[in-house]
């Protein structure tokens, strides 16, 4: 790529002259197009001398009529046809009131002779910021439309772009886009063609209803056409969306485990307070151009509910080694005999089973076994889920009326026997009145 001064001025496209028609198919001239107007000019200067000639040398009105010229302007785009006796593009320029400056660009030379026939092309500079290889800068450019511009900094870079003024919802270019061809519109990756290509880019917008927000992408590029007559121009609009999305993740609870010192160890341990999860919250801004995700941010990643710690309780208090049963009492008459010892065993077993509640809870092993047999299934850890627990289907308040803590479930089946024998001597066997019954205790 050649060097390109930031303050260059792009050459127009030659002039064709307007009197250069093709010809018709048997051989003659075709008509010249006819021209947007036609003035007769005869400048002072020009007058006096052809007047002084004439009165001197009696000029013919021959000679009068050669000095005589028709040309053409094109003032970007606009034709306008003249006759004229100016001598030259500067004269013309001023007769016409066509006034240039130091970015505008006029060919023929301002300084040149202006012959007969002669087109001259006024093409005015406009300020365009242009994107080439990936760099912006500001230029003026004298062209006569965007269409020429491009191809004309195509030839100096790879990859060329018109990049145009933005201000809030509207995108601007100081030029038309193509004065002969129609454009290509891109929208959100969706393209359609504009039959119209010779307006600005803010008018081609409005007119195909194009709303644009300060966040949207616009730039003007040039295309291969794929047909004759199809479009060089194209205008791109990339939609960007950002938007904040809040993502949440869980943060997982810790268990911490407590003593208890007023617990025994062997009836386990409890959960006192229930673990819950925490929630961190994390926010990212997402920029999607044309539906697709193209950056992503992090905004911020906080802890928006803490978590709660699970509590577990257990006991480290040793229970006590139980007491051994009483020896049974010996008969105060050493001298009864085996049958009479018999008949009064039996008969204190039978007084002691029909005392009802009058039991001290010092009944046999095995009666308490077959309690817990018939009430639990001798499971200790039986949780009925109505109210009653463990091997004898306490009540929670039975339970810590006869002195137990926690759930009897969780106690061990010594502890559990313990406190059953504790109820049984304060209320009697008729605390299980159904198994009691069964097992010949009532």
């Amino acid at each position: 790529m050649s060097d390109w001064p930031a303050d260059s001025v792009t050459p127009p496209t030659a002039p064709v002259p307007v009197s250069a028609q093709p010809a018709e198919a048997d051989g003659t001239a075709a008509e010249p197009t006819p021209p947007a107007r036609r003035r007769r000019r005869w400048p002072l200067v020009a007058l006096v001398a052809v007047l002084g000639l004439a009165v001197a040398g009696g000029v013919t009105a021959a000679v009068v009529e050669q000095l005589r010229k028709d040309v053409t302007i094109d003032v970007d785009g606009t034709y306008t046809t003249v006759s004229t006796y100016a001598g030259t593009v500067d004269d013309l320029l001023a007769e016409e009131g066509v006034r240039v400056g130091e970015n505008d660009q006029v060919t023929p030379a301002a300084d040149e002779d202006l012959r007969d026939g002669a087109v001259v092309e006024v093409r005015y500079g406009r300020e365009l910021t242009v994107e080439t290889d990936g760099t912006k800068r500001d230029v003026w450019i004298a062209a006569l439309d965007a269409d020429e511009v491009l191809d004309d900094l195509d030839a100096r870079a790879d990859q060329v772009r018109l990049l145009p003024s933005r201000s809030a919802d509207r995108a601007t270019l100081p030029i038309r886009l193509d004065a002969d061809q129609p454009v290509s519109l891109v929208v959100g990756g969706k393209e359609s063609i504009v039959d119209n290509g010779a307006v600005t880019l803010d008018e081609l917008l409005a007119e195909e209803g194009v709303e644009l927000d300060g966040d949207d992408i616009v730039h003007v590029d040039q295309i291969e056409p794929q047909n004759p007559g199809d479009p060089s121009v194209r205008v791109v609009v990339q939609v960007v969306d950002v938007k904040k999305v809040s993502t949440t993740k869980k943060i997982a609870y810790d268990t911490v485990t407590r003593t208890d010192a007023d617990r025994y160890v062997d009836e386990g341990s409890y959960v006192a307070t229930e673990g819950k999860a925490g929630e961190r919250t994390i926010v990212h801004r997402v920029t999607r151009t044309d539906g697709k995700v193209t950056d992503r941010e992090k905004v911020s990643n906080k802890v928006t509910t803490k978590p709660v710690d699970e509590v577990v309780v257990k006991g480290t208090k040793e229970r006590p080694e139980p007491e051994p049963e009483p020896a049974p009492a010996e008969s105060s008459s050493s001298s009864s005999s085996s049958s009479s010892s018999s008949s009064s065993s039996s008969s204190s077993s039978s007084g002691s089973s029909s005392s009802g509640g009058s039991g001290t809870g010092s009944a046999p092993a095995g009666v308490w076994s077959a309690l817990a047999q018939c009430e639990s299934g001798g499971n200790p850890a039986t949780n009925t889920g109505n109210g009653y627990y463990g091997l004898y289907q306490f009540t929670l308040s039975t339970w810590q009326a006869v002195g137990g803590t926690g759930l009897p479930s969780d106690a061990s089946a010594a502890e559990q026997t313990k406190r059953a024998q504790i109820l049984q001597a304060r209320s009697g066997w008729g605390q299980w009145p159904a198994c009691a019954a069964k097992l010949g205790l009532l």
